[in-house]
């Protein structure tokens, strides 16, 4: 029988993975990101997929027009290339808005679906938002930013609250933290106790972390894998990726350069190679 235990648990852990269903998480360039859970709700993450490191966006095509389906729309804060096409797939899709109430109110008076922008999806630091029935629970985070909405031409910017990052927890899936365009911030290091399995850091500089700063969060968040987002879009922001992963070598924490357009899928919990 003894012989048999080791057997046994490789079965019920290989089980419990297939049972867990499939998670994907798609980078669309700079900041936007597309996740979808393994009851197929699809989440959208500061979507400007108009980026020019989009591959979708080459050559005049709309990548916002193609999109089937959108049940929630997370915004970090209220920049432009953060928001996005948000307005616009909410009218297409009917996705919900996932932001502070500020950051809502405001971009509802720009133009986003007031009766998809209720308190059941705004929150604000510290809050959770439970979606989809609970299968994905948000958790707002501190983000050291701003949050100005362009309001059109000749018009002040439109207050759009304090900005935040997202800890988005999957229901047999992943665990994924997105720094938004955070500062590092010595409070980092307390979400290292929520077990992140990704972590998403913007690495671009002038407008958010310098790498040695994004390897610092690194450090203190001390996720499973690390990915580099918001870089190489435009010529004020870092180009290469290679500076910021040798520091993270020198920690042993993993990493992955995602390229524009490529999907990342998890089985449960555990990235697929």
């Amino acid at each position: 029988m003894k012989a048999l235990l080791p057997a046994l648990l490789v079965f019920v852990l290989s089980a419990r993975a297939l049972g867990a269903g499939v998670t994907t998480l798609q980078w669309h360039g700079h900041a936007a990101f597309e996740l979808t859970t393994p009851k197929g709700l699809v989440l959208f993450i500061d979507p400007w997929l108009k980026n020019p490191m989009n591959p979708a966006a080459k050559n005049g095509a709309d990548p916002a027009a193609a999109v089937k389906r959108a049940d929630y729309i997370l915004i970090t804060h209220g920049h432009s290339d953060h928001v996005g096409e948000a307005i616009e797939l909410a009218k297409k899709t009917g996705a919900k808005l996932v932001a502070t109430t500020e950051l809502g109110s405001a971009l509802v008076s720009l133009g986003y679906p007031a009766a998809q922008a209720g308190y059941q999806t705004l929150g604000n630091a510290g809050g959770e938002l439970k979606l989809g029935d609970g299968e994905v629970v948000v958790q707002l985070t501190q983000a050291v930013h701003g949050s100005g909405l362009d309001a059109g031409p000749g018009k002040p910017p439109l207050y759009g609250g304090s900005p935040v990052g997202f800890v988005v927890k999957v229901k047999d899936g992943p665990t994924i933290y997105d720094t938004g365009d955070t500062a590092f911030f010595r409070d980092m290091d307390q979400l290292a106790a929520l077990d992140v399995d990704v972590a998403l850091i913007n690495i671009g500089g002038h407008f958010g972390m310098e790498p040695d700063a994004a390897a610092m969060a690194a450090r203190a968040v001390n996720p499973r894998l690390v990915v580099p987002m918001h870089y190489k879009t435009m010529p004020l922001l870092t180009q290469d990726a290679g500076p910021f992963f040798k520091l993270l070598d020198a920690d042993k924490i993993p990493h992955l350069e995602m390229t524009p357009g490529q999907t990342l899928r998890f089985q449960g919990r555990e990235l697929e190679k």
